[in-house]
């Protein structure tokens, strides 16, 4: 296979991804968008988290809510619970790796705030042991998943909302998990300022 060929099935997988994610989502994402606005309107907060290029999508929510995202309006309350490594590296010397999101829940956390994990469907115990942190805060979750959901989905409540990409390819769900963070800042934007 050529160095061309290899492009163009990057683009048509990544196009196909889209395509079906569009399809079997979209409904899911525009849930999932009216639940984070809902939570901002009642004065809650957004945390959110993911472990390597998940942890970017969960930055690049934070960063479009605190920041903007294609306009200037008022910061929105979102932490990115990746961002401080001085506590992500003591919380894992001091305890233990999966620790490292459910001990600042913990403590930054509190009723009514809603938790966005990313995952593309690895066993991650980390992300596994935030959202039981969460449900004991009595916390909504939003979790952007792939693959098969890994133990993510088993731990979901029926008032939770997973949006798993229907592929099971990394680079394919991570391509996908930025396209709904974009969809979800717009719609925030729009449900909120108009």
């Amino acid at each position: 296979m050529s160095l061309q060929d290899r492009i163009i099935n990057h683009f048509s997988d990544s196009i196909k991804v889209q395509q079906d994610t569009l399809s079997y989502l979209s409904e899911l994402i525009e849930y999932a968008s009216q639940r984070l606005v809902s939570t901002l309107l009642n004065d809650k907060k957004i945390l959110t988290c993911g472990n390597g290029r998940s942890a970017t999508s969960a930055q690049l929510l934070s960063s479009a809510m605190l920041n903007q995202f294609e306009r200037d309006r008022p910061s929105l309350p979102v932490i990115a619970l990746t961002t401080d490594t001085a506590t992500i590296t003591a919380i894992a010397n001091d305890f233990h790796f999966d620790d490292i999101f459910s001990k600042q829940l913990r403590a930054l956390g509190q009723s009514g705030d809603l938790l966005v994990v990313y995952t593309d469907g690895k066993n991650s115990t980390n992300i596994a042991k935030v959202i039981s942190a969460a449900h004991d805060k009595d916390m909504s979750i939003i979790a952007i998943t792939g693959n098969n959901g890994g133990l993510i989905a088993p731990l979901l409540k029926e008032t939770d909302i997973e949006i798993r990409i229907p592929s099971n390819s990394i680079a394919r769900i991570q391509e996908a998990h930025i396209l709904i963070t974009d969809c979800l800042c717009d719609l925030i934007d729009h449900q909120l300022f108009g």
